[in-house]
């Protein structure tokens, strides 16, 4: 489990390629004053297995799912990347809920200063867009953020000097595709609250659907 607070920006050492599958080399500094095999490290939002170790990079690897669910696929030698271990018990939840499961990938249509801010504008795909509201989070490439407008079809963000600074937002350009993951609330309510109904036929949440349950 995450927060979404980015710890540092490392940089991709090596990929090795397989067929459906690729083993990637990750350089770092902050992380590696506690890491251990095993341990679970965010890529970009990716949740990755720590295999092996040195004084200054790990090794992970990367299953198909991942490839296809990600833009892990896209990562090239000398690409910088968002890294952040998982969360401690003794840490301050600085952001939200983050699983390091990523829903889907977004494409940045609009990128726009805005005094000491700066806007992204991301479109999504129906499956994504349903679950983001307004003033909800966002996991953009794993850096937690708060949606501060939305439509059908794509959300804004805007962040602060500190977040450029120390994360790899500010590397993005229009036309990047980048990594999303949902607040997880959102998908256990719907689950919860359409499981039974959907035995009977519910496939989304209507109007009639609330009525008949006393909304």
């Amino acid at each position: 489990m995450f927060t979404g607070i980015v710890e540092e920006i490392g940089k991709i050492q090596s990929i090795k390629k397989g067929g459906k599958s690729s083993v990637i080399t990750v350089q770092g500094d902050k992380i590696f004053g506690d890491i251990h095999i095993g341990d679970s490290i965010a890529v970009n939002g990716v949740c990755l297995t720590v295999a092996t170790f040195s004084n200054n990079n790990f090794i992970a690897d990367i299953m198909n799912e991942t490839l296809s669910k990600s833009t892990l696929g896209s990562l090239k030698n000398g690409s910088d990347v968002n890294l952040e271990r998982a969360m401690s018990a003794n840490r301050r939840f600085g952001g939200h809920i983050v699983s390091g499961h990523i829903d889907g990938v977004g494409e940045i249509t609009k990128i726009q200063k805005d005094d000491n801010a700066i806007w992204y504008t991301v479109k999504a795909e129906d499956n994504l867009m349903k679950y983001i509201v307004e003033k909800g989070s966002i996991a953009i490439d794993g850096i937690s953020l708060t949606v501060a407008r939305v439509d059908n079809i794509q959300f804004s963000v805007s962040i602060i000097p500190h977040t450029a600074q120390e994360t790899i937002l500010s590397h993005r350009q229009i036309g990047d595709n980048v990594n999303l993951e949902n607040d997880i609330i959102g998908k256990y309510v719907e689950k919860l609250i359409t499981f039974e109904n959907k035995k009977k036929d519910y496939n989304n949440i209507t109007r009639e659907f609330l009525m008949m349950n006393g909304y």
